[in-house]
């Protein structure tokens, strides 16, 4: 299954899909790929990102202004799949536009395109039945999120009904880089191996290789978000470029 990593720690990429277009958005993937990411999260843009900070708030509202979709981020899976046979694609999206198109429908083309895994972000584990039972029957893994503030019952409901990988929240609040991470994040990974076996990836807020490492020495996975989409406002003309330079300086020893 490409969502397995064969790498410790593996490198997740989030990019906003349509910022600043589809096209680049594409190349932008492509490049972090070939740097060494072993699992893209394709961000379906939505108006009001609650759990986003304002980096990806703003590459959300610059995919709007470019009309981008679900649909269309669902093609941008199939085209990516094509070139990259071996890569997790994930799709990573706010409840609202899926259900728009349809658990069912959403599922069966979201197979079709190539893509793995879902993590729908305001999706509680509670209320998730008709999308788990949509996800299994087209043989898609559902991540969701384990916050610090969970309880050991919620986190074992959550490790039970993810497939893939779950993703570990580093701290509680909305996304973006951070200087420092918080404890919370080790204890968190700690509490959850004790309800699965899946592999623990480790997001919000990660943006240097030392923290890259620092994460990596407890997590299985490490989610680079708000940081990439930075490096690519920052670089307009050469997003693509800048995007394969930070993977791989991500993967850089600190102090090579």
């Amino acid at each position: 299954m490409p969502l397995a990593f064969y790498k410790k720690p593996a490198l997740i990429v989030y990019v906003t899909c349509g910022d600043p277009n589809l096209a680049t958005t594409r190349e932008i993937v492509l490049a972090a790929i070939e740097a060494g990411a072993e699992v893209i999260e394709l961000g379906v843009p939505f108006s009001d990102p609650v759990a986003d900070g304002p980096v990806i708030q703003r590459a959300a509202e610059r995919a709007l202004r470019q009309g981008t979709c679900l649909s269309q981020v669902l093609t941008l899976a199939a085209e990516i799949r094509q070139q990259a046979q071996s890569t997790g694609l994930v799709v990573f999206s706010y409840l609202n536009p899926i259900l728009r198109m349809g658990f069912g429908k959403f599922c069966k083309v979201a197979r079709h395109a190539g893509v793995d895994g879902v993590l729908l972000t305001d999706l509680p584990v509670e209320e998730a039945g008709e999308y788990l039972s949509a996800m299994k029957a087209n043989d898609l893994a559902p991540i969701f999120l384990a916050a610090p503030t969970s309880s050991d019952i919620r986190l074992k409901q959550i490790a039970e009904s993810s497939k893939g990988f779950v993703y570990a929240v580093s701290r509680t609040g909305v996304t973006g880089a951070r200087l420092a991470l918080e404890s919370d994040a080790r204890k968190l990974v700690q509490r959850l191996r004790r309800f699965t076996k899946l592999p623990i990836a480790v997001g919000f807020g990660i943006s240097t290789p030392e923290q890259f490492h620092e994460v990596g020495k407890f997590a299985d996975a490490v989610v680079v978000g708000s940081a990439i989409v930075d490096a690519v406002e920052r670089n307009r003309g050469r997003e693509a470029e800048a995007a394969g330079e930070f993977v791989r300086k991500l993967r850089e020893e600190p102090g090579a």
